[in-house]
C-alpha cells in the first residue's frame, strides 16, 4: 500500500474511534429524549456550524447530479441511522448494538462494489466474511444473537448506514470529504426543521446535563466532526478497504463502555478483538481494483 493508502487507513480509523462513542452516548440520550427528537435533532444544530464553514470557504453549490448523490448521504447518515439506531437504543444495551454494528463493514464493501465499482479480490471479500463471521460468533457466545425488535431496527440501520457511507465515500473523492457531510447536512436542514420543532413543543421535563454532554457529542461528532476524517480516508484508501477498519469500532465501543461506564470486559472479548485486527490486517494486504479517479473541485 502506498503513502495515501496508508494515510486513508489512519483517517477511517480515527473516523470510527470518534464514531465508536455514539451508541453510548446515544442509549443515555434516549432515556430522557425522544429518539426521533435526538435522530433528527443532532442533524439539524450539526447544519449550523456546517452552514457556516462553507460559507466561510465560500463552497461552490454541488451540481444537480452531486445534489442527487448527497440525497442518498442524507437518507443513510442523516435519516436513516441516527433515527434507527436511537430506537434500537431504547430496548439494547450499547454493547449490544456495537456487536450487531459489526456487520456494517460487509454491507459498506457491497455498496462500493456496486456504486463505486470497485473491485475486491476474493482473499478480500475472504477477509471481510471472516471477520464479519467472527463478530457474530462473538454475538452469540455473549447472547447477543438473538433476534428482537431493537435487533432489527439496528439492522435497517446499518442497510441505510452503509449506504450512505458509501455514497459519501464515492462523492468525496471529486467533493471532498468534509464538503460531503456539509453539504449533506445543509441540504437537510429545510426537512428537519419543521418535525424538530414540533418534536421539541412535546418534550416535557427537564433534561439532565450527562444528557445534554451526550447530545452534544453526538452533534458535533457523530453528526459532524466524524465525518471529516472517515470520507476523507474512504477516498483516500478505497470505500471497501478502508470500511474494513470499521470492524475495529465494536471494541473500541466496549472498551470505552468499560473505561466511562463501568462494564465488565470479559477476556474472550479481547482475544476475539486480536481475531478481527487480524482480519483487517489481511484485507490491507489484498487487492482492491480502484474505482476511476475523478477530479476534486477547487
Amino acid at each position: 500500500m502506498n503513502s495515501r493508502d496508508n494515510t486513508g487507513m489512519a483517517l477511517g480509523l480515527l473516523g470510527v474511534i470518534i464514531f465508536s462513542l455514539t451508541l453510548p452516548m446515544t442509549r443515555i440520550v434516549v432515556q430522557e429524549v425522544d429518539p426521533l427528537l435526538n435522530g433528527l435533532g443532532r442533524a439539524l444544530l450539526a447544519a449550523i456550524p456546517a452552514a457556516a464553514l462553507l460559507l466561510w470557504r465560500r463552497e461552490r453549490w454541488p451540481s444537480r447530479r452531486q445534489c442527487k448523490a448527497l440525497c442518498f448521504v442524507i437518507l443513510g447518515v442523516i435519516l436513516g441511522f441516527p433515527v434507527l439506531s436511537a430506537w434500537a437504543m431504547k430496548t439494547l444495551p450499547s454493547s449490544h448494538g456495537a456487536l450487531v454494528n459489526g456487520l456494517q463493514p460487509l454491507v459498506v464493501a457491497m455498496y462500493a462494489a456496486w456504486l463505486s465499482h470497485e473491485r475486491p479480490s476474493k482473499a478480500f471479500w475472504a477477509c471481510a466474511a471472516l471477520g464479519s463471521a467472527l463478530v457474530l460468533v462473538y454475538a452469540l457466545i455473549q447472547g447477543a444473537g438473538s433476534v428482537s425488535s431493537g435487533d432489527l431496527l439496528m439492522l435497517a440501520a446499518i442497510a441505510l448506514g452503509g449506504l450512505g457511507y458509501a455514497e459519501g465515500g464515492r462523492l468525496a473523492r471529486e467533493m471532498g470529504g468534509w464538503q460531503v457531510i456539509c453539504w449533506a447536512l445543509v441540504l437537510a436542514f429545510p426537512l428537519l426543521l419543521g418535525p424538530v420543532l414540533y418534536l421539541a413543543a412535546q418534550h416535557h421535563g427537564p433534561i439532565s446535563a450527562p444528557t445534554l454532554w451526550a447530545f452534544a457529542y453526538v452533534t458535533l461528532f457523530s453528526q459532524f466532526i466524524g465525518f471529516f476524517a472517515w470520507y476523507a480516508g474512504l477516498s483516500m484508501g478505497g470505500i471497501a478497504r478502508v470500511g474494513q477498519v470499521q470492524l475495529l469500532q465494536i471494541f473500541f465501543t466496549i472498551a470505552f463502555s468499560a473505561l466511562w461506564f463501568g462494564e465488565h470486559i470479559e477476556p474472550v472479548t479481547w482475544l476475539f478483538a486480536a481475531g478481527v485486527v487480524g482480519t483487517v490486517i489481511l484485507g490491507r494486504r489484498t487487492a482492491v481494483k480502484a474505482a476511476p479517479v475523478l477530479k476534486v473541485q477547487p
